[in-house]
């Protein structure tokens, strides 16, 4: 994804309380780290804890998507950078890339993990999904302004054998 600066940027760290009894990052932490990228992408638009609070505004994730593509393992250091494709009035769709910053890890083009995530503006009082306040909007707007174009290589995907086994390059046999 790294085509231009990306939009939103968060970093992180694997930490030992994430690491499954293989020695990785275990598959549920991906999505805390995504969950936890998505809130920067919240405060870049004008959404952060105290914009919510004041507006009775937030965002629900109401689908994920998610490619583990690589392994990691503790102590790596995470970047997390997260596009948007596109949106309406009420609603955002996200695309999260995960690199492992950590050169001897190897190729840090390539990505561990991808995600794409559909989020929705909603009213938490009633609950019922509402429009972005204009300044709200003008800013997720101008996010995707600066993804249009951008690579979203797992965008769009569905589950399928077929889809893995492209993707991972497997060769099927007998």
């Amino acid at each position: 994804m790294n085509d231009h600066a990306p939009s939103v940027v968060y970093r992180d760290r694997v930490r030992a309380e994430w690491v499954d009894y293989n020695g990785h990052l275990r598959d549920a932490f991906y999505m805390l780290i995504y969950s936890l990228a998505t809130d920067a992408l919240l405060d870049a638009i004008g959404l952060d804890a105290a914009q919510r609070e004041a507006r009775g505004r937030s965002m629900y994730t109401v689908e994920a998507h998610v490619n583990y593509l690589r392994e990691v393992r503790e102590g790596t250091p995470l970047r997390v950078e997260v596009r948007v494709l596109e949106h309406d009035a009420k609603r955002v769709r996200v695309y999260l890339e995960m690199f492992a910053d950590d050169r001897e890890a190897g190729d840090e083009a390539a990505p561990v993990c991808a995600s794409e995530q559909l989020l929705l503006h909603v009213d938490p009082k009633v609950p019922r999904a509402v429009p972005f306040d204009p300044d709200v909007l003008a800013r997720v707007a101008a996010l995707g302004e600066a993804s249009a174009g951008m690579t979203a290589r797992y965008a769009g995907r569905s589950i399928s054998l077929d889809a893995v086994r492209q993707a991972l390059g497997w060769q099927v046999t007998g």
